[in-house]
């Protein structure tokens, strides 16, 4: 079955996936030959890092020219109040007065030879009109795409980091199912990334956690005001909560690359 998750972020109200459609790729590079973006070489962790510091650094500054220049024209920034494109995140902060960082967590997943995920900690000092924001740490991701030989931001996602009691889990006297029903084939994901996301809850909702795990890469990974987790990790955290009443909606999808794309929805639990 092909492994359409490389990248799972969840927040309280809106979700964000990577992921990636099967396809012959030769087929899809000629097809799309006229708009192939330039062949570079994969840039080091040290790189990205350097990258996403000159955007906290051009927010400190107020710089918003060069903050812009580090952006892709589609970036979109996923907040626990909504989704905004460039503009609207640009925008949005201007009133937020920053005035001392730090970092700490780096991690660098690589999507393909033209997209990459970075995660890491944040801790900060800052003011939203005046008043003081919870100083962290802040789990966030960022995602960086290869548009024409630069390399630029294209997606970031924070959450104040948390500790929360777990849910009671509703398997708790049953082992987890490993099919819907005894001897089903689980769908295999297409050439559609929203689509393929809805697989995935399919299996959440029937409490498929084979299922569910069988849809994810490797290296997936997912964010939480807990922690970054690991595709176990993962698995174990959907497990401790029941999702056959969730509600998804406003479905947005932003292209990486010929083999990757962003998706982001919101989630509701009953």
């Amino acid at each position: 079955m092909k492994k359409i998750l490389a990248l799972v972020c969840f927040l309280v109200a809106v979700a964000a996936c990577a992921t990636q459609p099967p396809g012959n790729k030769d087929t899809m590079s000629n097809a799309n030959k006229g708009g192939e973006m330039k062949s570079t070489a994969a840039p080091s962790e040290a790189d990205i890092i350097a990258k996403e510091k000159a955007g906290w650094d051009a927010i400190k500054k107020k710089d918003w020219d060069a903050l812009g220049k580090l952006l892709a024209s589609d970036f979109i920034d996923v907040e626990d109040d909504g989704v905004y494109d460039k503009a609207g995140s640009i925008a949005s902060l201007k009133d937020y007065d920053l005035s001392d960082i730090t970092y700490s967590d780096w991690k660098m997943l690589t999507i393909d030879k033209n997209a990459v995920v970075l995660t890491y900690d944040v801790n900060q000092k800052a003011t939203v009109k005046g008043q003081p924001v919870p100083p962290g740490p802040y789990h966030s991701a960022a995602a960086y795409v290869n548009r024409d030989g630069e390399w630029l931001g294209i997606y970031y996602q924070q959450t104040l980091a948390r500790t929360t009691p777990p849910p009671p889990s509703p398997m708790a006297s049953q082992p987890m199912k490993s099919a819907a029903t005894p001897g089903a084939k689980m769908a295999d994901a297409g050439s559609d990334p929203v689509a393929d996301e809805k697989l995935v809850w399919d299996a959440l909702k029937s409490k498929n956690y084979d299922g569910f795990a069988a849809y994810l890469a490797p290296n997936a990974m997912e964010i939480e005001a807990g922690g970054v987790f690991d595709k176990s990790g993962s698995v174990k955290g959907v497990s401790m909560f029941d999702a056959s009443k969730a509600e998804l909606s406003d479905w947005k999808t932003v292209k990486f690359d010929n083999d990757a794309s962003l998706v982001t929805y919101t989630v509701k639990i009953p």
